[in-house]
């Protein structure tokens, strides 16, 4: 008995044989074709040019200003399983990541690059958890499962006045048969400046379809002084109108810690990993939450917002006027919806 869908569900799966068939896109193997690596005919200026052809020819691709690269184009059925990426930080909020799976003319993925990998703020992370890791320096890692039934496509877009000369990337999938049952990878990326009027950041909206919400990243600018995680987050699912079905206690308490937090951590499922608040900066905040063993199911729709709220001195609550970008991680079944225009490069950068 094989193990279907090229999937290793855990330590104790490792041992079972698969009929998938791994393959891997890089700039020394564009198209992931079988013995395809390593081909690309060294230059004249290049380090590797007194090896010769095949060692190290080919080692990343330039992203020129404005231009849109493609990172795979890879024809189906098959799942993505691993995603490595390396740019320099000026990349992070000025390059745009988009994945579209299957017929879908419109992405469903469309995020900052740094965003997707919970480096928010143009600034570097460094953090494990299961699904996302960034390690020193700045290795970013995506294990998210990506399955796709006809095609997968995934572009980057430099949107900044700037040319990426070194994007580093890896990008391994297996070739195998999808299940009918299996929803597919959709990541939404937004920007508010929540009011005093209404302190509150919508971090999904529009979705039908149905699927399971699966994580949450937050890069949270204060613009005030003390305390700024007193607010809920909610979950409207299916149809719920004015009150959700699903709500949280605290910024914190969602994001798995407690009492103003106090200190950074990163765990398997959720993390604090960032904590700016040198002098003379405003304090900047980065948390993440993954739903792996709790997924948010919906059958026809879901929203997701949640409130910016502090402390009056005479200790009620206090609405924030606070900079919120969020990304949002969930699978469904296609079509998806809508999703909102990008903030525009000057919205984004710098934070």
């Amino acid at each position: 008995m094989s193990l279907p869908f090229g999937l290793n569900f855990g330590l104790g799966a490792i041992p079972m044989l698969s009929d998938a068939e791994t393959r891997s896109i890089s700039a020394e193997n564009p198209d992931g074709s079988k013995g395809g690596g390593a081909m690309a005919e060294p230059a004249s200026g290049d380090p590797g040019r007194r090896l010769g052809k095949g060692w190290k020819s080919r080692a990343c691709m330039a992203v020129k200003a404005g231009e849109i690269a493609v990172l795979a184009d890879i024809k189906g059925p098959g799942v993505i399983q691993h995603i490595w990426i390396a740019v320099v930080p000026e990349a992070l909020t000025g390059c745009v990541l988009r994945m579209y799976w299957d017929d879908e003319k419109t992405p469903c993925v469309e995020t900052p690059l740094g965003d997707f990998f919970c480096c928010g703020h143009g600034m570097r992370a460094r953090f494990g958890s299961i699904p996302v890791a960034v390690n020193p320096t700045g290795g970013m890692n995506c294990y998210w499962p990506m399955p796709f039934r006809q095609r997968a496509k995934i572009t980057v877009e430099n949107q900044s006045h700037q040319d990426v000369p070194h994007f580093f990337y890896q990008i391994t999938y297996a070739l195998t048969d999808v299940p009918e049952q299996a929803a597919l990878l959709h990541v939404q990326h937004r920007r508010s400046l929540t009011t005093r009027e209404l302190p509150e950041h919508t971090i999904l909206d529009g979705v039908t379809g149905r699927g399971h919400y699966v994580g949450t990243y937050l890069a949270w600018t204060q613009m005030s002084n003390g305390w700024w995680g007193e607010g809920e987050i909610k979950f409207f699912i299916d149809g719920d109108d004015e009150y959700p079905t699903i709500c949280g206690t605290g910024t914190e308490d969602y994001f798995g810690g407690a009492w103003c937090f106090g200190d950074t951590y990163a765990t398997p499922y959720l993390g604090y990993p960032t904590w700016d608040k040198g002098e003379g900066k405003v304090p900047r905040h980065g948390l993440y939450r993954w739903h792996i063993l709790d997924p948010i199911r919906f059958k026809r729709d879901l929203k997701v917002t949640i409130q910016a709220l502090g402390w009056w001195p005479d200790g009620t609550f206090q609405p924030l006027t606070d900079d919120i970008a969020s990304t949002a991680y969930w699978y469904q079944t296609l079509p998806h919806g809508t999703f909102p225009q990008l903030p525009e490069i000057h919205q984004r950068f710098p934070r």
